[in-house]
C-alpha cells in the first residue's frame, strides 16, 4: 500500500460515510414533514415514533463521518470544523436538540409541554439538511479561509494569566463570519435546498415503508410529488452549473494549485466509472419515485385504502449512495483540490496535503477491515427494529415516543 494510494482510499472511505449520512437524512426529511404528514396527534406520534427508530444512525454516521475526517485528513478538521465553527456548532446543536426531543417530549414533569419538542424535531429536520448541504457545496464552491503550515515553526505567543504560552496557528477564516458566509453563494443554496429535499422525499419514502397507516400513506404521495419536483429542479440547475464551471487541480509533482475550466466534467469523463455510479444513481433514485407515484395512482383509481406499506425506499436509497459517491470522489480524486479558498488559491485543502501521515493512514487501514462486520451488524439491528410495522395501535398502548 502506498501513499498515494492509502490517501485515495482514506477519500473513498470518508466519501461513502458521506453519502450514507445522507440517506440517513430521511429521518430529518420525514420529521421536517411531521405536522402534515401525521395529520392529528396520534399520526403525529406514529411519524415520531417511526423515525425515532432510526435517529440513533443518523447521528452516529454523522460522528464517525467527523471522526473519520479528523483522522484521516486532520487540516481539514482543523480548517472547517476549527474554523467555520459556527456552521458546525449550530448543526451539532440541532441534532442534540432532536436527541432531546424524543426523550422527553411525553415525559411526565416535562414543562416546555410537547409540541415545543415537536417543533425542535421540525428544526432539527429544516437545519440538519440544509446546513449540512451548505457544507458539502464547499468542496465545490469553496471557502474563504488561509492556510499557513509554515507556522508549524513559527509558534505565535499567547498571554494568560498564569504562565505565557505559545501555539501554532495554521490555518484561520478570513473573515469573522467562521462559515455562515458560505450561505451568501446562490449555488450553495441551490444545492442545500436540493439536499433539504431530498431528505424529504427520503423521509416520505421511509414513513411510507415503515408506517403501517393508509392515512399517512395518501398525505405522504402527495407531498411526495411537490418534494420531487423542487428536488429536480434545484439538483439538475446544480449539476448544469458544476460541469460548466471552473474547477481546482494541483500538480502533484509542485504542489501549485490552480483553476481549470470544466474541471469536475474531465473529472467525470476521465474517470468513467464515477460517470457510471452517477447515471446509476440518478437512474435509482427516479425510478423508486415514479415506481411510488404511479401505484398511488394505481390504488387511488381502484379506491384501495388497505395500508400497505411501501419498498421504494430501497432503490432510492441505493441511488442517492451512489449519486453522493460520485460527487464527493469527483472533488476530491483525480488531482482535485476538494476544499478550495476563495481567500487564498494556494491555501486550498487537496487529499495530498492535508491527510495524516503515511504510518497513521496504514495502521487506520487495517482497522477499517472490521466495516463489514459492523455494516451486518447494522442490517441485522435494522431488521429486527422493522421486524414488525408501526400502526396506531401502539399509541393507544402508550409504546410510542
Amino acid at each position: 500500500m502506498t501513499y498515494e494510494f492509502l490517501q485515495q482510499y482514506w477519500w473513498f472511505l470518508v466519501s461513502l460515510l458521506g453519502a450514507l449520512l445522507v440517506f440517513l437524512l430521511f429521518v430529518q426529511g420525514a420529521n421536517s414533514l411531521v405536522g402534515s404528514l401525521g395529520g392529528d396527534d396520534e399520526g403525529r406520534r406514529l411519524v415520531i415514533n417511526s423515525t425515532g427508530r432510526k435517529w440513533e444512525f443518523t447521528f452516529t454516521t454523522l460522528v464517525t463521518f467527523g471522526g473519520a475526517f479528523f483522522a484521516s485528513f486532520p487540516l481539514f478538521y482543523s480548517t472547517s470544523f476549527g474554523g467555520a465553527y459556527w456552521l458546525w456548532m449550530i448543526i451539532l446543536f440541532s441534532f442534540v436538540l432532536q436527541a432531546v426531543s424524543y426523550e422527553f417530549q411525553n415525559k411526565l414533569g416535562n414543562l416546555l409541554g410537547a409540541k415545543t419538542f415537536q417543533f425542535f424535531l421540525v428544526l432539527n429536520g429544516i437545519l440538519g439538511p440544509v446546513l449540512l448541504g451548505g457544507a458539502v457545496a464547499t468542496f465545490f464552491e469553496g471557502s474563504n479561509f488561509l492556510v499557513a503550515k509554515d507556522n508549524l515553526t513559527e509558534l505565535s505567543p499567547l498571554t494568560s494569566d498564569l504562565l505565557p504560552q505559545t501555539s501554532p496557528v495554521i490555518s484561520q477564516w478570513a473573515n469573522a463570519s467562521h462559515g455562515l458566509d458560505a450561505l451568501l453563494n446562490p449555488w450553495v443554496l441551490v444545492f442545500s435546498f436540493a439536499v433539504f429535499f431530498l431528505a424529504r422525499i427520503l423521509g416520505i419514502l421511509y414513513v411510507m415503508n415503515n408506517v403501517n397507516d393508509a392515512d399517512i400513506r395518501a398525505r405522504a404521495r402527495v407531498r411526495l410529488v411537490g418534494s420531487t419536483i423542487a428536488f429536480l429542479v434545484l439538483f439538475v440547475s446544480y449539476l448544469v452549473h458544476l460541469l460548466l464551471k471552473d474547477g481546482y487541480a494541483y500538480d502533484p509533482v509542485t504542489g501549485i494549485i490552480s483553476v481549470v475550466p470544466y474541471k469536475y466534467l474531465n473529472n467525470f469523463l476521465e474517470m468513467w466509472y464515477l460517470l457510471v455510479f452517477l447515471l446509476v444513481g440518478v437512474v435509482l433514485v427516479l425510478y423508486g419515485i415514479i415506481k411510488e407515484i404511479v401505484s398511488g395512482q394505481k390504488k387511488s383509481l381502484t379506491s384501495d385504502l388497505s395500508p400497505q406499506t411501501s419498498r421504494n425506499i430501497w432503490p432510492v436509497g441505493i441511488g442517492v449512495v451512489l449519486t453522493v459517491l460520485a460527487l464527493l470522489l469527483c472533488a476530491g480524486w483525480n488531482n482535485t483540490a476538494y476544499y478550495p479558498s476563495t481567500a487564498d488559491l494556494q491555501s486550498s485543502l487537496t487529499i495530498a496535503n492535508s491527510c495524516s501521515s503515511e504510518f497513521t493512514l496504514t495502521t487506520m487501514a487495517y482497522v477499517s477491515l472490521l466495516i463489514p462486520f459492523v455494516l451486518a451488524y447494522i442490517v441485522v439491528a435494522w431488521r429486527k427494529i422493522d421486524s414488525k410495522k408501526l400502526d396506531r395501535e401502539e399509541i393507544v398502548k402508550d409504546e410510542a415516543y
